[in-house]
């Protein structure tokens, strides 16, 4: 259950929000048919250890409501009650995103990121607010939207979520209390548009370090997430720290010292994530075992990684100085902790 009322659900996230947030992707079983337990348990406890303050549980990996909420429970089991869950609304339907949504509050989940199905295919704003208000009205999680060129919604509007639609939901759905603004994506506009508009109701998160640590510099930001830094071990929690707490430039130090590392991931997301609208989800667990996470192998449809990306990946690490392992690339399908 939540620590806060729906009702307050804004005023939660302005004081609870802060920080960073890592993706984790659940572990499996090597035969694929059970979740691995020890794989989930130790990926929490690190994540948690590299000085993120909240975590998504990521669900778009061919996953069960109920093997979500059983990640959920032993997520919240192993970090406790001060460390920040959110649930990935990310499931086939808008009926089943509900439902798990159920599973995982009661589980231990205390906010929400809210996805769109792959086969939600809507040629009207309506469609698109519909789906969002009976999505909030059936929580009393909190919801951080989510406006991102990945749900196609651009066939309505330009910027996928105008600012008109943005303000309509913000007013019918008390417990959206954060956006993940990434209108247009690559561009900067959706962050810098959301800030400017909404920044006094509700929290805005810039997810993309590589935008959020120069635009500190002129924006007040509090968080940041749901994104793919945590293979950059404590780099971003740290550098996030210095910059919201006036320390910008050696925030700034930070960033550049880990450039190689960034434009290992960037080639590597180019790689897939124009032409396929879909995260390639192996090459981020990849990514969080090459800083000592579990890996393991993931059900299919899994896209691959390609060796010459997973030798960009660790290359990008030793050269930014950060932590990598010394394990052979053929260890990671195993993973740490195989069961």
């Amino acid at each position: 259950m939540a620590s806060y009322k729906k009702k307050d659900a804004r005023a939660w996230a302005r004081e609870r929000l802060v920080g960073c947030s890592a993706v984790t992707i659940p572990s499996y079983s090597s035969d694929l048919k059970n979740l691995n337990e020890r794989g989930i348990r130790h990926d929490i406890a690190s994540v948690q250890k590299l000085g993120y303050t909240y975590t998504l549980l990521c669900s778009e990996v061919a996953i069960t409501p109920e093997e979500n909420a059983q990640f959920t429970a032993w997520a919240r089991d192993t970090a406790g009650s001060d460390f920040g869950l959110f649930f990935h609304a990310s499931f086939g339907t808008l009926e089943e995103n509900i439902f798990a949504a159920q599973l995982a509050e009661a589980a231990g989940a205390d906010i929400v990121l809210l996805s769109y199905p792959s086969q939600f295919w809507p040629t009207s704003e309506q469609e698109i607010y519909d789906y969002t208000k009976k999505f909030c009205d059936s929580t009393n999680l909190a919801v951080m939207l989510f406006p991102i060129p990945l749900w196609g919604f651009e066939r309505v509007h330009p910027a996928g979520m105008s600012v008109e639609f943005v303000r309509r939901v913000l007013d019918d759905c008390p417990n959206i209390v954060a956006i993940k603004s990434e209108q247009g994506f690559p561009l900067i506009a959706g962050a810098t548009e959301m800030y400017r508009h909404f920044r006094s109701e509700v929290v805005i998160s810039v997810p993309i370090e590589s935008d959020a640590i120069p635009l500190m510099s002129l924006m007040d930001l509090q968080f940041s997430g749901t994104s793919n830094t945590a293979w950059m071990s404590d780099y971003y929690p740290r550098a996030f720290e210095l910059a919201r707490t006036g320390q910008w430039e050696e925030a700034m130090k930070l960033f550049w010292q880990v450039n190689p590392a960034r434009n290992a991931n960037g080639a590597g997301a180019q790689s897939y994530a124009g032409g396929t609208g879909v995260l390639n989800r192996t090459m981020w667990k990849y990514q969080d075992w090459l800083a000592g996470f579990n890996g393991g192998p993931l059900r299919a449809p899994a896209m691959r990684i390609p060796d010459r990306f997973m030798k960009q990946m660790r290359q990008g690490l030793l050269a930014s100085k950060l932590p990598v392992t010394d394990d052979p690339d053929n260890e990671f399908m195993v993973g740490r902790f195989p069961c």
